[in-house]
């Protein structure tokens, strides 16, 4: 009998902490639990849709942009690969005369002359055709050495000219209305080096043992 009261009261003792448990529960709710998200007003929805479309409004202009340049550079340039070939024509006219002139069977004959001629008259040609569409030569001789315009392939002693200065050019280099179409091999001026000269100190050590 008394084993049995003890249950009965334990069982008790337990009902009256879960109805204790309960009823706080039910007063102090999970702090754990999310709050349902705010639904955003008109302004906000409104306000969130013009940025949208102003960032979609920007990435059309830029594109359009890029389009428009593309489209220029391929009409402005897009002869750029075949003009730096035609170049061969002048380069090849340029030795051929130097092959006949060179040629001693060949000096001071009448059928040089002419051919010269012939060849003089189609360079200027196609020096014509190429300036109609905007590809001219470079000036080189006598002028600075730009590295933008010009390579130097070597250095030639001259007291005449100052260090730097363009003295001979090797090969005729173009341009292509702003851009390089190929540069110019020239050779620059450079002081002679005097090796005869002698060292003021060497003169002074001279003069000192006189």
């Amino acid at each position: 009998m008394e084993k049995e009261q003890n249950q009965t009261e334990v069982k008790e003792v337990t009902d009256e902490n879960e109805k204790n448990i309960e009823s706080k529960t039910s007063d102090n709710p999970k702090k754990d639990v999310q709050e349902e998200p705010k639904e955003k007003t008109s302004e906000e929805k409104i306000l969130e849709l013009e940025d949208k479309l102003a960032r979609t409004f920007a990435e059309m202009e830029n594109q359009r942009r890029r389009f428009e340049r593309e489209k220029e550079d391929a009409y402005e340039y897009g002869g750029f690969a075949f003009a730096k070939e035609a170049l061969n024509l002048i380069d090849n006219l340029e030795r051929s005369k130097q092959i006949l002139s060179n040629d001693e069977s060949l000096k001071n004959s009448e059928a040089l002359k002419k051919t010269l001629e012939h060849f003089d008259i189609i360079n200027k040609d196609l020096v014509s055709v190429f300036s109609k569409n905007n590809i001219k030569p470079i000036e080189s001789l006598n002028k600075k050495l730009d590295p933008n315009l010009h390579q130097a392939m070597m250095e030639i002693e001259d007291d005449q000219k100052e260090p730097g200065t363009i003295i001979q050019e090797i090969q005729k280099g173009f341009t292509i209305k702003d851009r390089l179409l190929r540069p110019a091999l020239v050779g620059v001026a450079k002081k002679t080096e005097n090796s005869s000269q002698k060292d003021p100190k060497n003169e002074d050590n001279l003069k000192n043992k006189l």
